[in-house]
């Protein structure tokens, strides 16, 4: 039987018999605002949560002009171009989330939309590169990060088998971790398709986990019960805000009840051995009349 790898990221060890790795999803909610995304690390913080990303892009690589100057009104102007750059921070408000997680002992990492932001979180020496859905098929990208020697999740939604199975031939199983995700915002419920799961763990040598946009938190639990050893999921002060991803993403309360979930989930499954427990013997007494 052939020995399913183990992932390292950080202090952290992601695989089957480890703790799940959930990774609170800071991504653009943040509104381009470094203290609400201050707020959202520590949200992330008081829950328990392993680590908070963000997403990064340079904005005239990742978008055409045309798509840049698309007509859209946003709290930063009129266009679509005014949104994009209005949500990215720059290095310096980097170099404050660097310092601020740093402080408030969470690691983090962020999702790179192109090669240039690869190279830009070099500079704060991620312990990890997460590869968003939408850049699966991007060889040239997916290359350039594994260049870096570090350990990569990779999300598989709006993915065919053959792309994925693809994706893993670049990048190689070790150090990888493949997320079983749905790419819709939120997703519903039918297209969650949570089986797939186990079919990823039986088709990768790497540890497999999960990326829900689902509204609700159960669904995330019934991803580790099928196998998921880590959870990614957006967050949110309130889904109320302004941003196209609210709407998906975990307001405290649900964030908080989604890790004492998981984190109960060893605890709720035991070892297995089915048995007689003290605390049943005086229900024995008083219920059986056969002994």
């Amino acid at each position: 039987m052939t020995t399913r790898k183990i992932v390292k990221i950080g202090d952290k060890l992601i695989g089957d018999g480890q703790p799940t790795f959930i990774i609170a999803e800071i991504g653009i909610n943040h509104n381009g605002n470094i203290k609400i995304a201050k707020k959202l690390i520590d949200m992330a913080v008081f829950a328990g949560c392993d680590a908070v990303k963000f997403q990064k892009r340079t904005i005239e690589d990742v978008y055409t002009s045309e798509e840049l100057d698309r007509p859209r009104e946003n709290p930063f102007g009129s266009t679509n171009g005014d949104l994009k750059r209005g949500l990215e921070f720059s290095e310096e408000e980097y170099k404050e989330i660097d310092r601020y997680c740093k402080e408030r002992g969470i690691m983090w990492f962020a999702s790179p939309w192109d090669i240039k932001s690869v190279d830009f979180l070099e500079k704060f020496n991620v312990s990890c590169y997460k590869i968003a859905s939408a850049c699966l098929t991007d060889d040239e990208l997916l290359k350039h990060i594994k260049s870096k020697g570090k350990s990569i999740i990779l999300s598989t939604g709006m993915s065919t088998i053959e792309q994925i199975k693809h994706a893993v031939e670049v990048l190689g199983e070790k150090d990888l971790i493949l997320l079983h995700c749905t790419s819709t915002y939120p997703s519903k419920d039918e297209e969650l398709n949570l089986k797939v799961i186990p079919w990823l763990k039986d088709t990768f040598n790497c540890p497999i986990g999960y990326s829900g946009h689902e509204v609700g938190v159960y669904s995330s639990v019934a991803a580790v019960i099928l196998g998921a050893c880590a959870v990614e999921r957006h967050i949110t002060l309130d889904r109320a805000m302004w941003g196209s991803d609210q709407a998906a993403s975990l307001e405290p309360d649900g964030l908080n009840r989604l890790v004492k979930s998981i984190r109960s989930i060893p605890l709720w499954l035991g070892n297995g051995i089915k048995k007689v427990y003290e605390s049943e013997k005086p229900i024995i007494e008083k219920l059986r009349k056969v002994k």
